[in-house]
């Protein structure tokens, strides 16, 4: 190629993240930088409308973030095998999606199909369905559900985990139904994704669970949350557009980040469901691209 035409495309960087591919220049993959190595994928959820209403389109708009993994929420409308399919195409690999609560606890093999067709090492839940304010007898159901369903998937290769929602935050004696929900799960089959938005707008501290509970974290979805943002409730429930790209908003990036590599956090995904995302996922992945992880004080 031209040395003019090098110029057209600005830097090698630019190939780099408009590819996709990091070995290509000698650049890192999109969204790692010196500190923060990933690996970084995009919970697809994040383009829903676009995604209702062109597949295809929207995928090859994932592509042009340079976005290597996904986490799905649905495949909308198209067959699991379709959907992997034009995965691929794009050289996007599906590592984890979720599924329904119902699903889990009715049909998990019918998921664990489903996961083996899209190619997912994880099935996941990420809301239990309840009415009114989550309590101890809904949290030991869910439980004994996700035990099952831990079981059921390992036979077939896949890892269950749940995504917390801040509801199960709610008080109990000393602790938390999250406390209660993990001291019910058995860690063989039943692994946790924690979403950081989720833990802080109950009023939690992602750094202190991290470090309470380590391995059994393997994934967590990193996302912002808007300045000014009331925290300390329990409804995992707020205005989407609270989600604000990565190192704008009120949540310690730099902390938690250092806390979930220090615990062994195997995946992470770039979530973010406001009507701006097309515009923010960028800017997140820039800001992981050059973060600077926190460091421990010396004694």
């Amino acid at each position: 190629m031209k040395a003019t035409s090098y110029s057209l495309l600005a830097s090698c960087g630019f190939l780099a993240a408009l590819l996709g591919s990091g070995p290509f220049c000698g650049a890192a993959p999109t969204g790692t930088g010196m500190d923060f190595k990933g690996p970084i994928g995009l919970q697809l959820y994040s383009l829903r409308d676009q995604f209702n209403k062109d597949v295809p389109g929207t995928l090859d708009e994932v592509r042009t973030f340079g976005i290597k993994y996904a986490e799905l929420a649905g495949t909308y409308g198209m067959p699991p095998e379709k959907f992997r399919e034009e995965l691929a195409k794009r050289d996007i690999e599906a590592v984890s999606g979720h599924f329904p609560y119902e699903r889990f606890r009715d049909d998990v093999e019918g998921v664990g199909r489903e996961a083996k067709a899209l190619g997912l090492k994880y099935a996941g839940c990420a809301w239990i369905t309840h009415t009114g304010d989550f309590d101890a007898n809904k949290c030991r159901e869910a439980a004994t559900v996700f035990n099952r369903a831990g079981e059921a998937l390992a036979k077939q290769g896949v890892k269950f985990f749940y995504h917390t929602h801040g509801y199960e935050f709610q008080p109990r004696r000393d602790g938390t139904l999250f406390d209660l929900l993990l001291s019910e799960t058995n860690p063989k089959y039943v692994s946790y994704e924690m979403d950081i938005f989720w833990i802080v707008h109950p009023g939690q501290d992602p750094v202190k669970l991290l470090e309470k509970y380590g391995k059994r974290f393997e994934l967590m979805h990193l996302k912002d949350m808007k300045k000014g943002t009331p925290t300390g409730l329990l409804t995992g429930h707020t205005d989407v557009a609270n989600d604000v790209a990565l190192g704008t908003g009120q949540i310690d990036i730099p902390a938690i980040l250092s806390a979930a590599k220090k615990a062994g956090v195997k995946w992470y995904f770039l979530e973010d469901e406001a009507p701006t995302s097309e515009q923010q996922i960028p800017e997140s992945l820039r800001y992981l691209e050059q973060v600077k992880l926190s460091r421990p004080l010396k004694e």
